[in-house]
């Protein structure tokens, strides 16, 4: 019997890598208009790059209710910090707190301080993680910890903001 809790958040399973795909880009539509042009495209994020994703340790959890997976949030470990990666709730489950159970969860993952990037410019997701209790750093922490621990373009780094945990120390980054 295929049996599920009306809600639940678990580690996702190789053959729901088409949902996560889905997912994304269902839900990168926000930033359509809102992120540098030169930044866009569709499919926001293609199959090869989720792989690659996957591949460089991004593992995803997923959000279910009534057996559908309605968001996704992918957590990563790097040395001596934790990023949280590619956060996204379809947009038809948005504002209905998907974001916060999954952040909340995979903050209990980690003992190690939290880091998150964003688009400067998508304030709903910054004011999101403030929400959560993420502190968005200094613009030139910005630059030092993009650089140190995410492998992204000059021009993302250009147009993107970090906020962090609240037991980030930043003299112990750098």
């Amino acid at each position: 019997m295929n049996y599920m809790l009306r809600d639940m958040i678990r580690k996702s399973l190789n053959s729901e890598f088409d949902t996560i795909y889905e997912i994304i880009n269902d839900a990168s539509t926000a930033y359509k208009g809102k992120i540098p042009e030169d930044r866009w495209k569709e499919p926001y994020m293609d199959e090869h790059e989720l792989r690659e994703q996957i591949a460089d340790g991004v593992e995803f959890w997923c959000y279910h209710q009534d057996n559908t997976i309605l968001g996704v949030m992918g957590i990563q470990h790097k040395s001596d910090v934790t990023l949280i990666r590619h956060a996204y709730v379809r947009t038809t489950a948005r504002n209905n707190g998907i974001g916060g159970k999954l952040l909340k969860h995979l903050s209990t993952l980690t003992n190690k301080p939290i880091l998150i990037g964003t688009w400067a410019n998508a304030n709903w997701a910054i004011d999101f993680y403030v929400k959560n209790g993420f502190c968005q750093v200094s613009h030139i922490e910005k630059e030092e910890l993009l650089r140190k621990y995410w492998n992204i373009p000059l021009r993302q780094i250009e147009t993107s903001v970090v906020l962090v945990s609240s037991d980030f120390d930043s003299k112990l980054a750098f």
